[in-house]
């Protein structure tokens, strides 16, 4: 083989590695696209369930068919949404290039199943709904009965008192008192056939004691009442059943959710460490290739030892320029993942900005070298990665977080950590750091280990303190920004409880700094 066609195939088959390191860097980004989107899908499905359920137990309320029939119109309209987003899971995108290398996420067989349990107990709440439907149908028409049937028997129960009072009868007269005390009990407390019986019993034996064409025309309207209001009773307690099997439902639903968003954030890391190996691997072939291409042009054509230098050097240049462009593409990943993960909790892409620059800020004072400072800057965006899988009715909530809502959250440092740990990427091990660290406090008071001191990681202690000074500087969907003044008076007062004290020194020490980076970053709307 000349050298011509030494030089032309090794040209080939490096070009084609680049293009190849090119599309998987492609498909990494759009992976990633597409697991994000999967996330929000399964999320919309949980919020839908909800919203079906608050409808249920708004059903239960209504006083008239219009009513009845317009909660039933509102629900159906849930199911179409619902079915709708049930289709994004089963239908295949024939434009989606992605799919003919991966397999989209949702067909993982963890995955798969906890979507078809997502999917079962939507049907339990529509079955449900359709029960209570039937059964509020009956309860309007049953509380129509009864608004005829109640006013006659109070009007019977009225005169009566009237006429055993005029009678002066003790006997009849304790007996019309224990009619009335059972109209009570029946009516409004116990409602149940048991104490109806007992409320007829007295009716009975007040028949047999006093005369009185009133008394049969009121027993026939208690009969009539006390069976309306037993039966309601008996419909109350129905939906009770129903909406608690429901609630169950929508518990289970939070959990498998949960569940699934662990797969992903899980399966998204493995897959990002994939390419890294295959990138690498690919660089290493392109290596071999200029070794194997450097010999062969000096054993065929006698280049000098000078021409074999200088032609050695070229190739270790184009080594060194695709390594750092790697590198770009890496950091440009891990930025891009932090941005990710920040998007979700509807907050902007500056927040990582600013913090990145903070952090590099605060390392260069408290004496790190300048590589390891910038590597920092490169890691702190990945702080709150682990809030990819949050589900977005925790993450993004206006409110408090109730006990479970802020476990579910505080799950993030320790989520991200997992994410990234099993790398062993410099870039992404002090960013699994980042993650893991950056809520634990000073004091000991933090999560999710409960770290204090300088035991708690340089890394974690600088993010924490850039993190919380561009989070309180900011709007939050739970909270608005603090002026400067609240922000510095705070700062001093978790000095040595929350944050390390020398970064708070050397924080005010160099504020002016601090706030121009503010300034730069600051987020435009």
């Amino acid at each position: 083989m000349n050298i011509k066609k030494i030089v032309k195939y090794s040209f080939i088959i490096m070009a084609t590695i680049i293009f190849i390191i090119t599309a998987i860097n492609t498909l990494v980004i759009y992976q990633i696209k597409e697991n994000n989107q999967t996330k929000q899908a399964i999320s919309d499905l949980v919020a839908m369930q909800d919203k079906m359920n608050e409808l249920l137990k708004d059903t239960t309320n209504v006083k008239s068919l219009e009513e009845l029939n317009q909660r039933k119109e509102d629900f159906l309209k849930f199911e179409l949404e619902f079915e709708n987003i049930k289709k994004l899971f089963s239908e295949k995108d024939k434009n989606d290039f992605v799919d003919i290398f991966i397999s989209d996420i949702h067909e993982n067989k963890i995955i798969s199943t906890k979507l078809e349990f997502l999917f079962e107990n939507e049907k339990q709440i529509e079955n449900v709904f359709d029960e209570i439907y039937k059964l509020q149908e009956i309860k309007i028409e049953l509380i129509k009965d009864f608004n005829i049937v109640y006013p006659l028997e109070n009007k019977i129960r009225k005169d009566l008192d009237l006429k055993i009072t005029s009678l002066k009868n003790y006997e009849v007269y304790k007996l019309f008192r224990d009619v009335e005390y059972y109209s009570k009990e029946t009516l409004y407390q116990y409602r149940d056939k048991k104490t109806l019986d007992k409320w007829l019993n007295k009716i009975e034996l007040l028949k047999s004691n006093y005369k009185d064409e009133n008394i049969i025309k009121y027993l026939d309207v208690v009969n009539k009442v006390g069976n309306i209001v037993v039966e309601l009773k008996n419909i109350e307690d129905k939906e009770l059943i129903l909406r608690n099997k429901i609630l169950d439902v929508i518990n289970e639903n939070k959990i498998y959710s949960s569940e699934i968003q662990k797969t992903i954030a899980s399966l998204t890391s493995n897959f990002i460490n994939f390419t890294y190996i295959s990138v690498l691997f690919l660089l290493l072939i392109i290596m071999t290739v200029i070794v194997i291409l450097g010999y062969k042009v000096y054993k065929n054509v006698g280049l000098s030892v000078d021409e074999i230098e200088a032609k050695i050097q070229d190739g270790l240049t184009e080594i060194k320029n695709l390594n750092q462009e790697i590198e770009s593409t890496q950091k440009e990943v891990v930025f891009t993942m932090g941005a990710i993960g920040e998007s979700r909790s509807k907050e902007t892409g500056n927040h990582v900005k600013r913090v990145a620059e903070y952090s590099k800020l605060l390392a260069i004072y408290y004496g790190l070298d300048e590589k390891e400072a910038e590597m920092l800057k490169q890691a702190s965006p990945m702080h709150d990665i682990g809030k990819v899988a949050i589900p977005d009715a925790i993450l993004n909530k206006p409110g408090r977080f109730d006990e479970q809502e802020r476990e579910i959250m505080n799950t993030h440092a320790n989520l991200g950590y997992e994410m990234l740990k099993h790398s062993n990427r410099p870039l992404l091990k002090m960013a699994a750091i980042v993650a893991n660290e950056h809520h634990e406090k000073w004091d000991g008071s933090g999560y999710p280990k409960g770290l204090s001191g300088e035991n708690i990681h340089i890394y974690g202690r600088i993010t924490a303190l850039a993190d919380v000074f561009d989070a309180l500087g900011s709007d939050r969907v739970y909270k608005k920004a603090w002026d400067d003044e609240k922000i510095f008076k705070f700062f001093k007062e978790e000095k040595a409880k929350h944050f390390d004290p020398k970064l708070i020194d050397i924080f005010f020490e160099h504020l002016n700094e601090f706030l121009k980076i503010r300034e730069k970053f600051k987020d435009e709307f």
